[in-house]
C-alpha cells in the first residue's frame, strides 16, 4: 500500500486524538516498518490495520467507523493535493465513473508498482450510479468513506447502499448511489 494513505492515517489521527495518540499506536504495533512512512513508499497494509485495530481500542470507536472516517479525511485530502483530477467536474456521478480509467490511469503513470483496488462502473445515469469495488485487502469501509467524501465535497444529496456480493476471494461490494434531488 502507497505510504501516502499511512501518512494521511497518522495526520488525521493527530489532528482528530494527538500526536501522543499516534506516539502510543505506533509503539504498541511496532510495524515492520517502524512507523516511518514516505508518500511515495510502499508499505504492507497489515501495519495500517494494525494500527486502525489499536486506535479502536484506545477510543472505543469502531474499526469501521475509523476506517469510513478516514476514507472520508483521504478524499478531502486528495481534493487539496491533487486539484487537477477536479478540474472540470461539478458532479459526484461523473467523478467516481471516472476513477478506474482516469484517477487510477494517472495514479499507475505515478507509482507504477501502487496496487489499486478496482472500481467498476456497473451501471450509470444522471439520477444513478453502481459502482463495484474489488480488492483482495477488502478496504470495503474505506471506500466508502472515499465514496461520502465524494459526495460531501460535490455537496450532492445522493443516498448510498452498500451490498457484499460473493464470497471467499471472489467476495466484492456493489455501491448503489440515487441522487435524492
Amino acid at each position: 500500500m502507497k505510504g501516502i494513505v499511512f501518512t494521511e492515517f497518522l495526520q488525521m489521527v493527530e489532528d482528530v486524538f494527538s500526536a501522543n495518540m499516534v506516539d502510543d499506536i505506533i509503539d504498541e504495533t511496532n510495524p515492520a516498518s517502524g512507523g516511518a512512512y514516505t508518500n511515495v513508499g510502499t508499505y504492507d497494509h497489515r501495519e495500517i490495520v494494525n494500527m486502525v485495530i489499536e486506535l479502536s481500542k484506545r477510543t472505543g470507536i469502531g474499526v469501521n467507523e475509523l476506517i469510513r472516517s478516514f476514507g472520508q479525511h483521504l478524499f478531502m485530502r486528495f481534493t487539496l493535493g491533487y486539484p487537477g483530477f477536479f478540474q472540470g467536474i461539478d458532479d459526484a456521478f461523473v467523478f467516481l465513473s471516472g476513477i478506474e480509467n482516469i484517477i487510477h490511469a494517472e495514479v499507475r503513470k505515478l507509482y507504477p508498482d501502487a496496487e489499486l483496488p478496482r472500481f467498476e462502473t456497473e451501471y450509470y445515469d444522471a439520477k444513478k450510479l453502481i459502482l463495484l469495488y474489488k480488492s483482495s485487502r477488502h478496504f470495503e469501509d474505506l471506500a466508502e468513506g472515499l465514496i461520502l467524501g465524494c459526495i460531501d465535497h460535490f455537496k450532492q444529496n445522493i443516498s448510498v447502499q452498500r451490498e457484499t456480493v460473493g464470497d471467499g476471494e471472489s467476495r466484492y461490494e456493489r455501491f448503489s448511489l440515487n441522487l435524492l434531488d
